[in-house]
């Protein structure tokens, strides 16, 4: 049976198992359990798998009401996801606060380096959406100035900067909330063929 997550009620059922999920997920990473322990635990998860699986639904396209719930950045049904939460502050821009997952681990106690790229390139692309312009990542230039830490509160900030023609540009940062930066983000979006060169 398909479900229709267009339903608030699916929905919100939808993000709940995302959010035990993620919860699944980090108590992998950090179990101490013994083999025959995770032997019986991969068995229920297998038949848990199966019973999603049965109703699975088709490959979402771009603009379908759902089409970000899987979004590896933003994503609210993705359980690999943050989420990212983006916020639109009155004077422009985009903004959001996190705290990265052990799921999200590079070094020991960091973010993967990858994790913050992904992370800057979502905002990046939606601080030129809302300065009216559509794009895709052409390119991404990453300045990682000091290390990202796991389980502690960062704030992810992006903003439009310029275009010309099809191409438009935006800078972004992860700094800590006394401002300090951690990683900076530039990033070339070129609007393709098939889309308007304003939103």
């Amino acid at each position: 049976m398909s479900i229709d997550v267009t339903s608030e009620a699916t929905h919100a059922a939808l993000l709940a198992l995302a959010a035990q999920t993620r919860e699944l997920m980090d108590a992998v990473l950090a179990t101490g359990a013994d083999d025959d322990e995770l032997a019986a635990v991969t068995e229920e998860l297998r038949a848990l798998t199966a019973r999603l699986d049965a109703a699975r639904r088709p490959p979402v396209e771009f603009g379908e009401p759902r089409w970000l719930l899987g979004n590896a950045a933003v994503g609210a049904a993705n359980p690999f996801a943050p989420p990212v939460e983006v916020e639109y502050p009155p004077g422009g821009g985009v903004r959001a606060e996190q705290v990265f997952r052990p799921l999200h681990e590079g070094p020991p106690g960091l973010v993967h380096g990858g994790v913050s790229a992904m992370v800057l390139d979502h905002l990046l692309g939606t601080a030129v959406g809302v300065a009216g312009r559509v794009g895709l990542t052409a390119s991404l230039t990453m300045s990682y100035r000091a290390p990202v830490p796991l389980g502690v509160l960062v704030v992810a900030t992006a903003e439009y900067t310029r275009s010309e023609g099809r191409k438009s540009w935006a800078e972004g940062r992860i700094a800590l909330p006394d401002g300090t930066v951690l990683v900076e983000a530039t990033g070339l979006f070129i609007t393709p063929g098939w889309l308007p060169q304003e939103a």
